[in-house]
């Protein structure tokens, strides 16, 4: 057994087995709700809590803006009374490409798209920003 802390920086991403090249990830959170209680009757003059429901972050991911990929784009526009749902799957990957944790997220849709500003003072690359929305993860260690 490895019980090496994994690293970061190397992932890929997977829409129905398309691969998509993306520099950063941010949002894989899920935490519960807390609900507190109190019986009108109870001898104690505070609360108990107990866990409510389980609630998800967004989840952002940035790339480089791709003249030939408007993908991404095209989702987010085609959102209206149906929203089209899309379940992906992230990948930490080690130094042999191969995947130590596996992210499987649910019913996800588009919420927010944004590009990074454009500014003729600076010479960077164009970042997209894609926020979605989703119904959950399931999480995958694949230890050795």
């Amino acid at each position: 057994m490895n019980d090496n802390p994994v690293v970061n920086f190397h992932f890929s991403v997977s829409f129905d087995d398309v691969i998509g090249g993306f520099s950063e990830i941010t949002g894989l959170k899920a935490k519960h709700e807390i609900l507190e209680y109190r019986s009108g009757d109870a001898p104690n003059y505070s609360t108990i809590k107990v866990p409510g429901l389980r609630k998800y972050s967004n989840i952002v991911l940035k790339r480089g803006t791709l003249i030939s990929d408007n993908s991404s784009f095209s989702w987010f526009d085609n959102i209206g009374l149906i929203v089209e749902k899309r379940d992906f799957t992230i990948q930490l990957l080690n130094h042999q490409h191969e995947p130590t944790i596996v992210w499987q997220v649910r019913n996800a849709w588009p919420i927010q798209i944004d590009f990074s500003e454009l500014n003729a003072k600076k010479s960077e690359i164009l970042i997209e920003t894609l926020e979605l929305a989703h119904e959950g993860f399931t999480i995958q260690r694949l230890g050795n």
